[in-house]
């Protein structure tokens, strides 16, 4: 093989080092930082409750739902939900071994009002027999960082007792 077919570091006459390969093309431009006119997607967040921030899909606000008794249908979940408003998208996996639901659905909603209705409305209500749980898919965590109040360079937690 020669030095071109091989992905081999080089030292050049000034003592650097010339990398060759994937991911070390270098333009002739050290400036890593993006540019001031980039722009960026963003998605936005509500606040649901005194400590719960749900955050907002790509496509719309996501329920999930659990507790699915394994024998439903697109067609009972799609039943139960299209009382708080549209759905815009439906999943409800199955187990590829046995064929049956996996126990949970993933239900789409266009506006956070309609999924909040579906969670407030259809959590604890049977479906098959079997009563199901609803929440947010995706929720925000807490803020970390230091808490406001506390001393810098101590621990939350107690000393050690010996």
């Amino acid at each position: 093989m020669s030095d071109d077919e091989m992905n081999i570091d080089e030292v050049e006459a000034g003592g650097a080092i010339r990398r060759r390969g994937r991911g070390f093309q270098n333009t002739g431009d050290n400036d890593t930082k993006p540019s001031a006119d980039a722009t960026y997607d963003r998605v936005e967040s509500a606040t649901t409750g005194s400590d719960t921030r749900a955050a907002r899909s790509v496509e719309g606000w996501i329920v999930l739902v659990t507790n699915v008794h394994e024998e439903a249908t697109e067609e009972d979940v799609q039943d139960k939900f299209s009382d708080f408003g549209e759905i815009k998208n439906l999943h409800l996996n199955l187990d590829r071994r046995t064929g049956y639901v996996k126990g949970y659905a993933l239900v789409e909603y266009e506006t956070m009002a309609e999924a909040q209705a579906a969670i407030d409305g259809a959590s604890g209500t049977p479906l098959l027999e079997q009563a199901v749980q609803c929440d947010y898919a995706f929720v925000r965590p807490p803020p970390s960082g230091p808490k406001k109040g506390r001393a810098r360079g101590r621990s939350a937690s107690p000393g050690r007792r010996k």
